[in-house]
């Protein structure tokens, strides 16, 4: 396996309210992470950071040979905690309150690929050079295009197309989507809307297939977010493997 990860402030905003993650742990088993956070007074990098951090820790001690069950009982259990201590925070720091994070999630190992997200941060897995996107987002114009109400292309240019129906701190009880992936996989990349709100897929897969090595290709893409104008924090992060049996396959 190779993996990189990075995250930028991007053009338009002074400080960085995303977090990422790729962790591995000693029976070679990964966890990839992104999220976004929002609120004033900088509580939006509390947030994000509240949830990297304690996802990376805990599955740093507690992640060892699970079974596909006993992951996904893992992932909503962490999701769970991590909701609990953002509440907790803005309890503590009535300045913050308002708070929260998107979070998606990857976990990798020899025998199943699962995803997690709450929120609108994405996850990809790549086959043959194309992103397939296994996540949905958790925004208002998804429901309206899943109501019938709004068309996809209206849902691109919507005035509201940022507002969220669903993040880490800002509803109690929550629960995540989780995907059970296919391991007949070559990569999995995952990002903030501060990359898909500035690049269309196939402007992300030119980059990701070219001959660049891992990290040249990620630092292109922010570079490319930025030239379209950096609108957001831009976050990603990436693995490939190099070998068919990495995989499963």
């Amino acid at each position: 396996m190779r993996s990189y990860y990075l995250t930028d402030s991007g053009k338009i905003r002074d400080h960085n309210e995303d977090s990422v993650t790729i962790l591995r742990n000693h029976d070679n088993e990964y966890l990839l992470a992104v999220a976004d956070g929002m609120g004033g007074h900088r509580a939006g990098e509390v947030a994000s950071s509240i949830a990297i951090t304690y996802l990376g820790e805990t599955f740093m001690k507690e992640f060892k040979g699970f079974s596909k069950k006993e992951a996904i009982n893992w992932l909503r259990e962490t999701v769970k905690v991590i909701n609990e201590k953002i509440y907790a925070y803005t309890e503590e720091h009535p300045e913050s309150k308002g708070m929260g994070t998107t979070l998606v999630m990857a976990i990798l190992t020899k025998d199943y690929l699962l995803m997690a997200n709450i929120g609108d941060s994405s996850g990809f897995i790549i086959k043959d050079d194309k992103l397939h996107k296994i996540t949905y987002d958790h925004t208002l114009v998804n429901l309206l295009v899943s109501a019938g109400e709004l068309s996809e292309e209206e849902a691109k240019d919507h005035p509201r197309k940022n507002v969220l129906m669903k993040a880490l701190g800002a509803n109690d009880p929550i629960e995540a989507d989780i995907f059970d992936c296919d391991m007949n996989v070559d990569g999995v990349f995952l990002c903030s809307d501060g990359v898909t709100n500035m690049l269309e897929i196939p402007q992300i897969e030119k980059v990701l297939e070219s001959e660049l090595e891992i990290e040249e290709k990620i630092v292109k893409l922010v570079h490319k977010c930025n030239n379209r104008g950096g609108l957001d924090n831009i976050s990603m992060a990436y693995l490939i493997k190099e070998d068919k049996k990495e995989m499963g396959e």
